[in-house]
């Protein structure tokens, strides 16, 4: 399909600003359509490929809701849509609000372990998600019918098929209030993805705290994303926070950003953006593959809001794209960060704003020995953690201990939510979601931290805590004093803890090595064994994998629990796993 236009949707809307202020996803594309702004997808050159007016997406979706009733769909029903970045993806799923089916995305990204990886992971969260229909461009349809058993399982439809289908008669319901608004994988980080359940009332409730509270959504905003549709920063935050708005808003796609990052920015620049989120990742690889010559004719001192959630934030790289793209007119101050999760919509709390990274300087030994979160001695080593502020109006953020019980400032423990975002429950799992979910409706999140003056802090994953002779080791903590000391770069190093056998726990450490010379590689192990002995007292297995060889979950996070896996199938393979590493 291709627009009517053919120039950007403007950033000025010719109706009223309403941010958030509606019962559910349906109304929000309906007011939005009155209005002039809307959806904007450029090229690996940032050159505009399609501009999609709010006004034309609702016909669309409008049309294919219409479609979906001819095909026998019914009310309820599950349509899986590969969530690439094209106008596709946002049609599927509002077609789907409109005609009161459950949308859900799938990963669009042969990165994530090549074609036999892929293909799946398709297939075990078709599996696990029952869809009745499945959507996908020509890229990745062999795939889907890879992953797909068609004689007992759902259909699918390119765009283009889909369209060839008649429009059914009737009215359209669309999705109420209290039905499920979409299904939103988690990550994986440190388990198998779970479908997390979102009701309108939840999705709704998050979407007015993101635009009111955490990013402040005023008339002449506009935003900037190449965050994929299929993790719950780039669908809640940057498509359906853009359409509760009625914010124009430009797509650049998520493997266009990896092979150019620098076109995130030129596009922030040349549309003049003010709002734009990234991973710490993100703003990692910009400033790694940033040359001189890239800043001539860049202006970035509209970005107002510069956010950054979605793991463990490290200032150091945040600080050292600040100092990279000053001359470029970015403001520090724009840095915005947050905290938040799939299972809580999005987000629970932000910095905040104008106030840029607020950092509490912490003793390592304390944190492991104590568990506090208190300025270290002259003697002890400190590790920098960034505040992610107060919780949005209506939510509730208590940090517990492992009995349930309200911890004080400073004291490190299981971090749980309660308010109007929170999910419903894990698809088809209630062991899951009973170990997610108390009796009061409080989530248990499973991460770790604590509360300081400047808001909430997090210290890490409960399930990625290693403890070895009763003591807490940190696994961010080994992870970036390796990176540091054997002069890694920022990712190249997973740390966690196996069974060592007789009741114990045995470090091992995992380092992305780039250097094919034997002498070379067993240097770097030796440097690292000696580094986590002499700043932990353990002396860890250290293995080496090839670049890239660290998995990753679906939105760009290491994941731990993948690469100790990984590491354990090594081991049973070979126990010295020393052979020649590959490019």
């Amino acid at each position: 399909m291709t627009s009517s236009i053919n120039r950007v949707t403007p950033t000025l809307s010719d109706i009223t600003l309403r941010a958030g202020e509606f019962h559910n996803l349906a109304a929000c594309l309906d007011y939005a359509a009155q209005g002039n702004t809307g959806l904007n997808f450029h090229d690996a050159r940032g050159r505009l490929r399609e501009a999609v007016p709010y006004s034309e997406l609702r016909e669309r979706a409008l049309a294919m809701a219409r479609r979906f009733r001819t095909l026998g769909l019914e009310r309820g029903d599950r349509v899986a849509v590969l969530a690439e970045t094209t106008s596709t993806f946002p049609t599927v799923f509002f077609a789907c609000q409109y005609a009161g089916l459950v949308p859900l995305a799938l990963p669009a990204s042969l990165s994530l372990g090549g074609h036999e990886a892929f293909v799946g992971q398709l297939r075990g969260l078709l599996q696990v998600a029952g869809p009745s229909l499945v959507v996908s461009g020509d890229e990745f349809m062999p795939f889907v019918r890879e992953a797909l058993d068609e004689r007992h399982g759902p259909v699918a439809y390119t765009p283009e098929a889909l369209a060839e289908v008649p429009q059914g008669d009737g009215a359209l319901e669309p999705t109420g209030p209290d039905e499920t608004a979409y299904l939103q994988f988690t990550s994986g980080s440190t388990s198998a993805p779970r479908g997390v359940v979102i009701r309108q009332r939840a999705v709704m409730a998050n979407l007015n705290g993101i635009l009111r509270h955490g990013i402040g959504m005023g008339a002449e905003d506009r935003c900037v994303s190449w965050l994929p549709f299929y993790h719950d920063m780039g669908m809640v935050g940057m498509l359906l926070g853009p359409v509760a708005s009625q914010r124009s808003v430009d797509y650049l796609g998520t493997r266009d950003f990896a092979v150019r990052p620098i076109q995130w920015l030129r596009l922030i620049s040349q549309n003049a953006a003010t709002i734009s989120f990234a991973p710490p990742f993100g703003y990692n690889l910009c400033t790694r593959r940033l040359r001189d010559s890239d800043l001539a004719g860049l202006d970035l001192s509209s970005w107002r809001v510069a956010g950054v959630g979605a793991e463990l934030i490290r200032p150091e790289q945040l600080e050292a794209f600040a100092d990279a793209l000053a001359p470029a007119g970015f403001d520090a101050s724009a840095f915005c960060p947050s905290y938040g999760l799939a299972e809580a919509s999005l987000a629970v709390s932000f910095a905040a704003r104008g106030s840029g990274l607020q950092c509490q300087w912490a003793s390592t030994d304390a944190m492991a020995d104590e568990g506090v979160v208190r300025p270290p001695s002259a003697t002890e080593r400190g590790r920098r953690l960034v505040a992610c502020g107060q919780a949005m109006p209506g939510h509730e953020v208590v940090i517990r201990d492992g009995d349930g019980r309200p911890l004080a400032d400073g004291e490190i423990g299981h971090i749980t939510i309660s308010g109007p975002s929170v999910m419903s429950g894990y698809d088809n799992d209630p062991e899951a979601t009973r170990a997610a979910l108390d009796d009061e409706g409080r989530l248990l999140t499973g991460d770790l931290g604590c509360m300081t003056r400047a808001g909430l802090v997090i210290t890490g994953r409960s399930k990625d805590l290693i403890i070895v002779n009763g003591r807490n080791i940190w696994p961010e903590d080994v992870e970036q004093r390796v990176e540091a000391e054997a002069e890694l770069r920022s990712g190249d190093v997973s740390a966690f803890a196996v069974d060592g056998g007789h009741g114990s726990e045995e470090v091992v450490v995992v380092i992305q090595c780039r250097a094919q010379d034997g002498g070379a590689q067993a240097a770097l192990r030796q440097q690292a064994a000696s580094v986590v002995q002499a700043h932990f007292g353990v002396r860890p297995a250290v293995d080496l994998v090839g670049p890239s060889g660290l998995p990753r979950t679906s939105s760009g996070k290491l994941s731990r629990s993948t690469a100790r896996q990984e590491f354990l199938e090594r081991r049973t393979r070979s126990e010295a796993p020393t052979e020649p590493l590959a490019d």
